[in-house]
């Protein structure tokens, strides 16, 4: 082969279409390192919201709202109850009761919500109560199971339910084309959605559930999240497929995966990631489904309805613009939409 021959295959392969591939993936490469380091690397708490309960319940408030890089959100309690309910309605991650006629306290924590969180304000309690010559107890109100690690199944678990969503999603588009060509067939991928995502979600329930044990709670309630989850995240690459092509896999990558897995409140919860990822954190599936799937498991399933309702927005706005980009482009070639067919 002529080094003439070789540069013009060179040429031909290169393409600018496949140029900008290649920039686009280096550019996403980049972004998932700055995503996942800039979000982990420094986990620190910043106002937790946290319950004191204490004859002096002012005083110490006031005390613990002025500790240096604002580590808790303080608010006085009534009762111990109190507390203990607020925790598992998810308004707080934990709480200190103040024993006056002692010189040991009471620490509630949730380890279900993230071993991180409990570790992190054990610590910071213990070092507190030390230099006022008093010592803590700490009592898990909502423990994470001991097939648990770290409380980070419930995380893993969401994770693997958006793979499974943007990975089916992509492979229906790449398989005939990456833009839908008409309604029909974009209702087609719909349906094919629905049913993986059915599926997929009882499978990942299953696992995590019944043949691991790693996770307490529902089953069902478990398989209805991870179905929603996976259908979201799927409905949302088609939709993103729909409108910009084969681009829009990596733009579900950017979102999903760069953006949202580092900001779920996995490895470290929401109030001990930095400002900008704790904010978009709840809005991406990611988070809101490790949210719901930690509600569900260790809280009762309390406060899920804010992620609930995030999830299904993904979901319908997905359906939405889908359906839109293909009837659009039907248009634009010419297609009968099938209203006009006779």
């Amino acid at each position: 082969m002529t080094q003439t021959t070789f540069l013009g295959e060179v040429k031909d392969a290169v393409t600018p279409r496949a140029t900008l591939l290649v920039v686009g993936v280096i550019a996403l490469q980049l972004l998932f390192i700055a995503s996942y380091v800039g979000a982990l690397h420094d986990p620190k708490p910043k106002d937790v919201p946290f319950g004191v309960v204490s004859p002096q319940a002012r005083q110490v408030v006031t005390r613990l709202d002025r500790l240096a890089g604002s580590p808790l959100d303080p608010r006085a309690l009534p009762d111990e109850r109190t507390a203990r309910e607020q925790i598992l309605n998810r308004d707080i991650d934990g709480a200190l009761v103040v024993h006056p006629s002692g010189t040991t306290d009471t620490l509630l924590v949730a380890s279900g919500g993230g071993t991180v969180m409990a570790t992190a304000l054990e610590n910071l309690m213990t070092a507190l109560e030390r230099t006022e010559q008093r010592t803590v107890r700490t009592v898990d109100v909502a423990p994470a199971s001991d097939q648990d690690f770290d409380g980070l199944s419930s995380f893993y678990l969401v994770v693997g339910w958006c793979v499974g969503g943007y990975l089916c999603a992509s492979i229906l588009a790449i398989s005939t084309g990456a833009r839908p060509a008409n309604p029909r067939r974009a209702t087609i991928r719909l349906l094919v959605m629905a049913l993986v995502s059915v599926v997929g979600g009882l499978g990942g329930a299953i696992i995590v559930g019944p043949v691991l044990d790693a996770l307490p709670g529902s089953t069902v309630a478990l398989w209805g999240l991870g179905a929603l989850i996976t259908f979201a995240v799927g409905a949302a690459t088609l939709a993103l497929q729909g409108l910009f092509g084969i681009i829009g896999i990596g733009l579900a990558i950017l979102l999903v995966v760069i953006a949202g897995n580092p900001s779920a409140g996995g490895a470290f919860p929401l109030p001990m990631l930095p400002p900008f990822w704790k904010a978009i954190g709840p809005a991406l599936p990611p988070g809101a489904g490790t949210w719901a799937a930690r509600s569900i498991a260790y809280f009762r399933g309390n406060d899920t309805t804010a992620s609930l309702l995030v999830l299904s927005a993904w979901a319908l706005a997905g359906i939405a613009i889908t359906m839109l980009a293909a009837t659009l482009r039907a248009h634009r070639n010419g297609t009968p939409l099938p209203t006009q067919r006779r």
